[in-house]
């Protein structure tokens, strides 16, 4: 699809949430959800989607999220409970432990498929739910079959499952009665592991070559301390921490932008596109900032952390119509209120946390 061609020109997504304000929601949820023991959190959990929905708009209307809370606990206490069961029988015998991990595996999908239909259905934009269409057999694929056969193949054939994943996600939603569409290739997501592999083995090699020879250079000194051997042992574990440091925020946020650019620059709404254009090198600063200004404030940084994120990444993303977009919404609101569609699945759960 030609993402220049547009009837009213990019519509931009705008998001108005501000630190101060979401700091009051965070601190509260924070503070009931420690005094009820983890109850609170699914209410805490409404209110905080609820503020960013609300404060995230398009083309002058923003969008609201409308889950019960019972609903999101319901699902959360399933999820401990099988938590909870894995344990217990881990702790019996080993392979009683492997047979339920076997059993979770095979409900997994079907539970993450019915939170995303619980998601999109308690969704809307100018007062129209959206839809999740996806079936179970296609979530065992997506969750399960592709994943494994990632794994199986040492890592060489999970591009490919990331992209059966976000095809699943993207290409089974509905705005009313207009369908997403995912277009994204394999080979895009091979291009951007390939590069996140480069990035990451450099460090890799650099590290393994001058820490072994350290290693075996100190350890192979008769003459060397108890004292010294003990040092250079704790100066390597500090060397890995700083590794995976530096991955989680050097490499993650640059993953992330390229991630989100393929992703959403694929995907398309009936006629319409959309754009991303997130710059890997403001994400990267915008996540060592926030990541000093959490450490700095001992945590209380994180929800203008949250507000800063999200305003950055919603605010390089803009609907790219065809035609009249007034008209398209209008279309679909008449369509699903003749067809009389119900959106909301009480039966669905929210497992995801």
């Amino acid at each position: 699809m030609d993402m220049q061609r547009s009837g009213q020109g990019h519509q931009a997504f705008v998001f108005t949430g501000q630190g101060g304000e979401y700091f009051r929601i965070w601190i509260v949820n924070l503070a009931l959800t420690l005094l009820t023991l983890g109850i609170y959190s699914a209410w805490a959990k409404v209110r905080r989607l609820q503020y960013f929905y609300r404060n995230t708009s398009l083309a002058g209307a923003s969008f609201d999220y409308h889950g019960d809370p019972m609903s999101i606990l319901k699902g959360r206490l399933i999820a401990v409970g099988l938590l909870v069961t894995y344990n217990l029988s881990s702790g019996l015998s080993p392979i009683l432990g492997l047979v339920v991990l076997a059993l979770l595996m095979g409900v997994f999908p079907w539970l993450l498929q019915r939170s995303l239909r619980f998601r999109l259905a308690n969704s809307s934009y100018r007062g129209l739910r959206f839809t999740f269409d996806g079936t179970p057999g296609g979530a065992y694929k997506a969750f399960l079959l592709w994943p494994a056969l990632g794994s199986l193949t040492l890592g060489l054939l999970t591009p490919l499952a990331h992209q059966r994943i976000k095809a699943y996600q993207h290409g089974n939603s509905r705005y009313g009665m207009s369908c997403f569409g995912f277009n994204g290739t394999p080979g895009g997501f091979y291009a951007i592991y390939g590069q996140m592999v480069v990035l990451l083995l450099i460090p890799v090699l650099l590290f393994v070559l001058l820490g072994g020879m350290s290693l075996f250079a100190g350890f192979g000194d008769p003459y060397m301390s108890q004292n010294a051997k003990m040092a250079m042992i704790g100066m390597m574990v500090l060397a890995i921490l700083a590794f995976y440091l530096v991955a989680f925020l050097l490499v993650g946020p640059w993953f992330m932008a390229r991630m989100q650019n393929l992703v959403w620059n694929a995907t398309v709404l009936g006629p319409h596109g959309f754009t991303s254009q997130v710059q890997a090198r403001r994400l990267l600063f915008i996540y060592l900032t926030n990541f000093l200004g959490i450490l700095l404030t001992l945590g209380l940084y994180k929800p203008f952390a949250d507000i800063r994120l999200a305003k950055y990444r919603l605010e390089q993303m803009a609907l790219v119509p065809e035609g009249s977009l007034e008209d398209f919404i209008a279309d679909q609101t008449q369509a699903v209120g003749a067809t009389g569609e119900e959106t909301a699945e009480i039966f669905d759960l929210d497992i995801s946390f």
